[in-house]
């Protein structure tokens, strides 16, 4: 079946190219890859198909559109509008394409935590050799438990990694809840996680922003929290309040944290959690690493192929739920 597919603007040098190779590999398919909002109008007009980002004033010029690919896993705040969750069309998304990068970098950063590393990268940019340091501040992962927060595909390989080093892993899912997973102990479904904080040496979060998981950790929540636990978030920023959690690091609520998502990005330079010597902070980079682009082409070229030969197609999100 022959189809038009919008790649809507703005392009960005990732995805150059993909047009034409979609052109090649998908029999019927017209590629259009308008540069401007006034052309990609015209262009949605009598498309089947789009790639990226459609706002609402966009999505009014789609008259038949039946299929739209997110650029991401889990794509910026806005991108689910109300027009988008109540439109027909079938939305999908770069779910486990990064999966694997996102896993390493948070292992880095729970090692990095419990090694205590975040006082020595202070120490190192003061020139200060500092190597008394309290053993009991050290968390070795073998005898530690962790309540990983989002089982999916992320969740699951940091407990299956976590797992390798020991530590005991316990799950919270809506979805995945009481469903084996490698390395875990239990998977909890949601409601169970105001009872599970307490217990958990290390909380990761790998959580979509939906409107369930916006600001799910807020002042009550971390004040469930041990005082010796750390909170690790590699999911989305709007899930942590900021505000609440520099309030706990600052009281001795927590024993520390790292974020490489924010509620606000980038993070504002005066904000405090920067200068915390018990935060570790990256900028958005965990799904960094090699083959990124290529994975995600993969799964816009096996959408693109099954929507031609009218198949179901992969990572289809629940619009109400933004993912």
């Amino acid at each position: 079946m022959g189809f038009i597919l919008v790649m809507l603007p703005p392009h960005d040098a990732a995805t150059d190219g993909w047009a034409e190779r979609l052109a090649r590999a998908v029999p019927g398919i017209e590629v259009r890859s308008p540069e401007t909002a006034q052309a990609a109008e015209a262009a949605l007009r009598d498309a089947d198909a789009a790639y990226g980002r459609l706002p609402e004033h966009l999505l009014r010029h789609a008259r038949r559109l039946r299929w739209l690919q997110a650029p991401q896993a889990a794509p910026p705040p806005g991108y689910y509008h109300r027009a988008l969750i109540e439109h027909p069309l079938t939305v999908t998304n770069m779910r486990d394409t990064y999966t694997d990068h996102v896993a390493t970098h948070t292992l880095a950063l729970v090692l990095a935590l419990a090694r205590g590393l975040p006082a020595y990268v202070g120490d190192q940019a003061r020139a200060r050799w500092a190597p008394d340091r309290d053993p009991g501040a050290v968390l070795s992962p073998a005898e530690a438990h962790a309540l990983i927060v989002g089982a999916g595909a992320v969740g699951a390989e940091v407990g299956r990694l976590l797992a390798a080093f020991g530590t005991t892993v316990t799950g919270v899912d809506p979805r995945q809840a009481g469903r084996p997973l490698p390395g875990f102990a239990a998977v909890h479904p949601a409601e169970a996680l105001d009872a599970l904080l307490p217990e958990a040496d290390l909380v990761v979060l790998t959580v979509p922003h939906t409107p369930r998981t916006e600001g799910m950790m807020d002042a009550a929540r971390l004040a469930r929290f041990r005082p010796d636990a750390y909170l690790v978030n590699v999911g989305r920023g709007p899930t942590v309040r900021l505000d609440a959690l520099t309030e706990a690091l600052r009281e001795g609520r927590l024993r520390g944290a790292a974020l490489d998502v924010f509620e606000d990005e980038p993070l504002p330079a005066g904000h405090p959690l920067w200068s915390r010597p018990e935060v570790l902070i990256t900028p958005h980079v965990a799904g960094v690493g090699p083959h990124s682009a290529e994975r995600r082409f993969a799964v816009l070229e096996e959408n693109a192929r099954r929507f031609a030969a009218g198949r179901e197609l992969v990572n289809v999100v629940d619009k109400a739920d933004w993912h």
